[in-house]
């Protein structure tokens, strides 16, 4: 077979621009292995890509979909880590939307015991994304109290159950009373209703007024200022996303008297071997709980490839609680 099924972006515009199309099947490099994907994940990066606001960084496949899962089809030169045959789940900078896909070994993980293709494929996005934010960029440690947006997103869903399984203290925001209680039931402390509650008051209430030493972000907008009244002494705000906007008005002062640290980053353009050790620090830390069932991923909807335009109509409507998977095969 020469030929694979996939689904590529016509022209940038609604979910209706994803459609079905036939590709040449790619072949591993050096060092890479090819998947034969069971799965894909369906991601906020993804749906930016096919409105044209978020083109793939240069020399990565034009096709969307950063994290899959399936079985090795094949190694390219230099390939040791996976035999052929192996159950894996993989961070891309593309192409994931597809049959097959080709991967730097050490961007690939093995499937944590137990857990089905389509429960794999929704994992390396968010717990690389979170790990990388949370943990290296923001430091949470145990006995902190963590701030995460978006509680019932695929980031945020992990984000709630890492900083918990390592020990803090997890407020959250969501749109609704049902997204609340969802988050609470993964083990956020408090879940706040943005809709009805304001998170500033909320967070200080928690802390006894004084505030979260880790914030992740994905808001942007007026939630820049706020997040900084809500955050502790030292606290460390971490940008994602900007889905209220990048531009906003933010009181400098307080970035200065509590001696805040506001970062960000962007994944899908960094190197593979930056990639790669990420991947090792989650199979050190990450993947035991995992196997565990300490931690999983929170299954919304899977939709057949063909349709990846229902799950991108799903994910912009907003109703999601957790991951929404493309099942390939």
């Amino acid at each position: 077979m020469t030929m694979m099924r996939a689904v590529e972006i016509g022209e940038p515009g609604g979910p209706r621009a994803l459609r079905v199309t036939e590709r040449p099947k790619p072949e591993p490099g050096e060092g890479e292995v090819l998947i034969r994907v069971k799965c894909a994940g369906v991601n906020r990066p993804d749906v930016l890509q096919r409105m044209g606001a978020y083109p793939p960084p240069e020399g990565a496949s034009d096709l969307p979909g950063l994290e899959v899962s399936g079985v090795v089809e094949k190694l390219g030169s230099g390939a040791t880590r996976f035999a052929e045959g192996d159950a894996v789940c993989a961070l891309t900078a593309g192409g994931g939307y597809a049959e097959f896909v080709t991967v730097h070994e050490s961007n690939a993980l093995p499937v944590p015991g137990g857990f089905t293709f389509s429960e794999a494929a929704a994992i390396p996005e968010t717990y690389f994304t979170v790990w990388h934010n949370v943990f290296q960029r923001g430091g949470l440690q145990s006995g902190e109290t963590f701030l995460v947006h978006g509680g019932t997103s695929g980031i945020g869903t992990t984000a709630i159950q890492l900083a918990k399984a390592f020990g803090s203290t997890v407020i959250t925001t969501a749109g609704s009373a049902e997204k609340c209680a969802a988050c609470e039931k993964l083990g956020a402390d408090r879940a706040v209703n943005y809709r009805e509650e304001d998170f500033v008051e909320a967070v200080r209430e928690v802390t006894d007024g004084r505030g979260a030493d880790v914030i992740l972000d994905m808001v942007g907008g007026d939630y820049i200022s706020r997040n900084y009244q809500a955050a502790a002494i030292e606290g460390r705000v971490v940008q994602i996303a900007f889905l209220g906007g990048a531009k906003a008005e933010a009181n400098f002062s307080l970035l200065m008297m509590k001696r805040l640290v506001h970062t960000g980053s962007t994944l899908r353009a960094r190197s593979v071997e930056f990639k790669g050790a990420l991947a090792a620090e989650l199979q050190e830390h990450v993947w035991p709980l995992l196997a565990d069932r300490k931690v999983q991923p929170v299954m919304d909807m899977i939709y057949p490839l063909a349709e990846a335009w229902r799950a991108h109509e799903r994910m912009e409507a907003g109703s999601h609680i957790g991951k929404i998977v493309l099942d390939v095969e």
